[in-house]
């Protein structure tokens, strides 16, 4: 049959009262417990929608968009294999072996996608992955100028075929909250390597914001502006610049990027969202987990504003407050510190989230580290906590307060879990500065179950203490549930 053939029958069933769910809606899918759960499709205009589970009946009518929605009120928790039904005139569609749980929307870069097959101790873990009331689903990768009514997917049991190219930290986070909270749990990955969080963000949100809206501004001017034969001479010059520096022994940095005609791509505002989350509003969902920073790391100061506006934007985008739960990004050679301090403000700053810390698992010289399950493991201990109200220590130590004592300086950290430790016989990473600014190594001992106290002789008059403040940190200092300290700045230089 051509594909013409198809788009008209297509049509002409649609025209005679066919009913359609949306594409999240496929056999072994989980749906959200002690929530009301919206179902809805498309179908003809003016139809009657019947959708039946669990002993609950909703009916709806098909909108002059051909959209419909009904909601489900609140169910219970269930592992029980059942059909959802949906019936529009003398049409049906049937949903198999649904599951009522626990669902958690993924979502970042590439760290987030980074598959389990890649990680370590990958096929021992892939061999016992099996678990029937664990249940996954990855949205394609889907680039778009307006916001998708629909997405492409099926959901999937966990299988160790089926896990194997799955979001690493996405399973373990699943796994381990599967463990914590014995209910069935489905894991939604909307995930895609090397993109800003403003690829991911409304354009509404953006434009409410005038240094974001400037991005905008600045994409569709770059489109319009680009001049091929200037951006190869830019490019040439770098590449010389880059070259010359490699010959006289500097540190080599990353190659310049040959030039690209601009397009609407992966990295343009608000392009993944319209692709890749909007198709998923309204589903019912717990909450987010997020793993991304790196693209933004040259452009952090602006990530104090971008991510909250992210945040705050998928909150309105789905009607609720869910958890945010989010990865303070890596050490990487290449990744500065103010991206992990811009995170940090968020966790700070924007309410009903919760920051994971990674300096101890990170790699200097990939990216992509591959220790992956403490990343899940902490991440559903955050869940546990913040969605759950679960009485775990969850959250890392962090700065919280600071009282000079002549040329010591008193720290008082946050999230302490019974008591703040080092892991080595002195602490490491602390810095100190005077008026000058210039931060030179110091002591640092820990006076109390919650304090440090940091000092250096070659600073008599300290104004400011910074931890962790590198691009690969290097620091011992943990809570006693084995949580490390985030690094972070009591200067705002």
């Amino acid at each position: 049959m051509s594909t013409f053939s198809v788009i008209l029958s297509l049509f002409v069933a649609t025209a005679a009262g066919a009913v359609e769910l949306a594409g999240i809606f496929t056999d072994h899918m989980v749906l959200q417990c002690d929530r009301p759960v919206p179902v809805w499709g498309h179908g003809a205009a003016g139809a009657t929608v019947t959708v039946e589970f669990a002993g609950q009946k909703q009916t709806g009518i098909v909108g002059a968009d051909g959209r419909w929605q009904v909601i489900l009120p609140p169910l219970r928790a269930s592992a029980e294999s059942r059909v959802l039904v949906v019936q529009s005139n003398e049409e049906t569609a049937r949903i198999s072996d649904v599951l009522v749980g626990e669902v958690w929307l993924a979502s970042g870069q590439s760290n987030m996608e980074w598959p389990l097959v890649k990680t370590l101790n990958a096929s021992n873990v892939i061999a016992q992955a099996a678990d029937q009331q664990l249940r996954l689903f990855t949205v394609p990768r889907r680039i778009s100028e307006t916001p998708a009514t629909n997405v492409t997917g099926v959901w999937a049991v966990c299988t160790p075929a089926r896990v194997a190219d799955f979001s690493a930290v996405g399973y373990y986070f699943a796994r381990d909250l599967r463990a914590a909270r014995r209910v069935p749990v489905g894991i939604i990955c909307a995930a895609w390597g090397g993109t800003p969080a403003q690829a991911w963000t409304s354009r509404s949100a953006l434009e409410r914001h005038p240094l974001l809206k400037k991005r905008i501004t600045d994409h569709d001017q770059a489109i319009q502006n680009y001049d091929p034969v200037a951006a190869e001479a830019n490019y040439q010059r770098a590449l010389a610049e880059y070259e010359a520096a490699h010959s006289a022994g500097q540190p080599r940095l990353p190659a310049p990027a040959k030039p690209e005609r601009p397009a609407p791509n992966r990295l343009s505002p608000a392009r993944l969202y319209n692709g890749m989350i909007a198709p998923l509003v309204p589903l019912a969902f717990r909450g987010v987990i997020w793993y991304q920073g790196e693209a933004d790391a040259r452009r952090a100061h602006e990530y104090r504003v971008l991510f909250p506006a992210l945040i705050r934007d998928w909150r309105d985008q789905f009607g609720h407050s869910f958890p945010f739960l989010f990865v303070q990004i890596a050490p990487f050679r290449q990744q500065p510190p103010e991206i992990r301090d811009a995170q940090l403000h968020a966790w700070r700053t924007v309410p009903g989230t919760m920051m994971v810390v990674t300096t101890d698992c990170g790699d200097a010289q990939d990216i992509h580290p591959r220790n992956k399950e403490p990343v899940g493991a902490r991440l559903a201990l955050a869940a546990r906590a913040m969605a759950y109200g679960e009485n775990v220590a969850a959250a890392s130590p962090v700065f919280e307060k600071l009282e000079w004592d002549g040329p010591r300086a008193k720290l008082t950290f946050a999230h302490a879990a019974g008591g703040l430790v080092a892991r080595g016989e002195t602490l490491t990473g602390f810095t100190i500065a005077g008026a000058d600014r210039k931060f030179v190594p110091a002591q640092a001992v820990i006076a109390g179950p919650d304090t440090v106290i940091v000092s250096s002789a070659e600073v008599p008059q300290p104004v400011a203490v910074r931890f962790g403040w590198a691009n690969v940190p290097v620091v011992n200092l943990f809570n006693q549930a084995g949580l490390p300290a985030s690094p972070f700045r009591t200067d705002d230089w």
